[in-house]
């Protein structure tokens, strides 16, 4: 394949549009910087009429809002999935870890559940408290700056509740529990469970002229055409566009290598347009990777050259290992006092309005990190799924029917419907060695690019984590007067443990540290091998923590984009 080369020179090219890079982006440029944003998919907007699916009525969907190609329906804005037609990726053995990507400007930003919490003291340490994995370089004060700065930029409600590893921020006003929540909140006090407002980086408040208030119409997963939910476009690059940044963007452009002159430097990317199937290079002083953690693992085993064989900053044959995503279990219930419920409309935000936080001490079980619980059901919008089985709910009764439909299937349908509850646990895993992500030696998508395999297995301290939330579930649910919906898994199943990638908080494949052989990037997210190549996605992470990465992610990105300023003004990128 013949390689165009572009002549304009950029200061950064950043590679990937999501959390990380979209806050790179807005740092960068608006520090006077040029940037060049290559995106592997197209251009998005929310607010877009012909993008935009929010307030779009399941009838305005030929399968009633059922997906064949997005994985959480037709109307969730995540072009992509687990699955890509083109872009497989493959499993060492018995593995079973799930990719998931979204290749669309803003990327996974634009149907998340915005959950946006910082990491605590703790999390920074964990070595030092229970004796697995590794510390962080830094600690929570050298994040926090950067996780205040974040909350007044970009708004996020909860509430101060003085609790030292889930620390206190700057929140808008949180909203009310709905109905299922205060069932929620019930079931859970009783177990000493504790339950606080959700923190979510969605605009229950104005907060500047740019972007407008929620206003509940619980549709977050399909972006908001208000922009009053975060996403990395609409938040981060459409306001430094508009702020005068210097911005190109290159879409539907997959990033094959970071090429790298006689010196072993980096001096841009090379990309295959994916419209044109031609490959061009594209010329940068720096370039900031972000285009999530196992992507640009990929890039850099793939950029291979006579200065870095083992692939580019992979001096410590790291690059990928450590690979890590959230622990996850479920429990669904049926709530008999919520039979005939009044209906009416309690849509609220797209997510959760009450979480509980992790609430007990590890010392005192068998399983060394915690949890969160996420709680979900109620009444909401009827669309594609939820046609449930009403023979499901009248067994309980001693009823039994056979089938059903017309009159009669209306009215049962409508008696049980938002008397349900979710409880979701996610929790942190200890990040191993031998879980990773590395390059198939023997397959290519079809682009030509070398894929990733994957090596995954849950240990011990994974699969008691998740019997223990199987157990909270188990108990919160009677509390509440409530009836599971199947059986409660047991150890023939791993407890339900949802498989590594399903929670879509994979970190870890290029982590931060001190020591060039133990770690791929320093504090600055910068490679140890390679002083003009960055990572800001979840990749440098060292631990997961109980908490969701975005927040994480941003802060980090925040803080790795204010040292590249501060190098540029020291004249090191040349």
């Amino acid at each position: 394949m013949q390689i165009k080369e572009i002549n304009k020179e950029y200061d950064v090219i950043i590679v990937g549009s999501g959390a990380g890079g979209g806050m790179a982006t807005k740092i960068l440029s608006e520090a006077g910087l040029s940037v060049a944003i290559v995106e592997a998919g197209p251009f998005y907007d929310p607010a877009n009429p012909e993008q935009m699916t929010q307030m779009k009525w399941p009838y305005e969907s030929p399968r009633r809002g059922g997906g064949t190609t997005r994985f959480f329906g037709d109307f969730d804005q995540a072009y992509g999935g687990w699955e890509i037609e083109g872009e497989p990726y493959s499993q060492v053995g018995d593995t079973d870890f799930k990719w998931f990507r979204s290749r669309m400007l803003g990327g996974r930003t634009n149907h998340w559940g915005r959950i946006s919490l910082r990491f605590g003291p703790n999390d920074f340490k964990k070595k030092s408290i229970d004796g697995f994995g590794e510390d962080w370089p830094i600690s929570y004060k050298d994040i926090k700056p950067y996780y205040d700065k974040l909350d007044k930029l970009i708004g996020v409600f909860g509430s101060n509740e003085n609790l030292y590893n889930d620390p206190n921020g700057f929140f808008l006003p949180p909203p009310k529990p709905r109905l299922h929540e205060l069932f929620y909140i019930k079931g859970a006090r009783k177990s000493n469970v504790k339950v606080i407002p959700s923190r979510l980086s969605i605009l229950t408040k104005r907060i500047n002229d740019e972007r407008g208030v929620c206003f509940y119409c619980n549709q977050c997963a399909r972006s908001c055409m208000t922009y009053a939910d975060f996403s990395s476009g609409s938040c981060l690059i459409f306001p430094a566009q508009k702020s005068g940044g210097q911005i190109d963007m290159f879409l539907n452009a997959m990033v094959r290598t970071v090429t790298t002159n006689s010196e072993g430097k980096a001096n841009g990317v090379s990309y295959i347009d994916k419209t044109e199937n031609k490959e061009y290079k594209l010329k940068g002083k720096v370039v900031v990777l972000a285009a999530s953690a196992c992507s640009s693992a990929r890039i850099l085993l793939n950029s291979k050259s006579q200065q870095h064989p083992n692939g580019l900053g992979n001096n410590s044959d790291l690059i990928g290992k450590y690979l890590h995503d959230s622990t996850g279990g479920d429990m669904m219930a049926f709530i008999p006092e919520l039979i005939d419920r009044k209906i009416y409309n309690e849509d609220g935000v797209g997510g959760m309005h009450v979480y509980s936080p992790w609430w007990l001490d590890n010392k005192k079980l068998d399983f060394p990190r915690g949890y969160h619980i996420e709680v979900w059901g109620g009444l909401g919008a009827p669309s594609y799924g939820t046609g449930f089985n009403v023979n499901s709910f009248n067994k309980f009764f001693g009823i039994n029917k056979a089938g059903g439909y017309g009159d009669v299937l209306r009215s049962d349908m409508k008696k049980y419907y938002g008397s349900t509850i979710g409880l979701s646990g996610r929790g942190e895993s200890i990040a191993q060695k031998t879980n990773y992500c590395e390059i198939d030696p023997n397959k290519v998508d079809k682009y030509g690019v070398p894929i990733l395999r994957f090596n995954y297995k849950w240990t011990d301290n994974e699969i008691k984590q998740a019997k223990h939330m199987q157990d909270t579930f188990e108990e919160v649910i009677h509390n509440m007067g409530g009836i599971p919906l199947w059986g409660k898994p047991g150890k023939e199943s791993n407890y339900g443990i949802n498989k590594p990638g399903w929670i879509i908080h994979e970190v870890g494949t290029t982590r931060m540290g001190n020591d060039s052989k133990k770690s791929v990037v320093n504090e600055f997210e910068q490679l140890h091998d390679v002083s003009n190549v960055f990572v800001v996605d979840a990749g440098p992470f060292v631990s997961q923590a109980d908490k969701n990465p975005t927040w994480t992610i941003m802060a980090l990105a925040w803080r790795s984009s204010e040292y590249i300023i501060d190098q540029f003004k020291k004249q090191n990128f040349q």
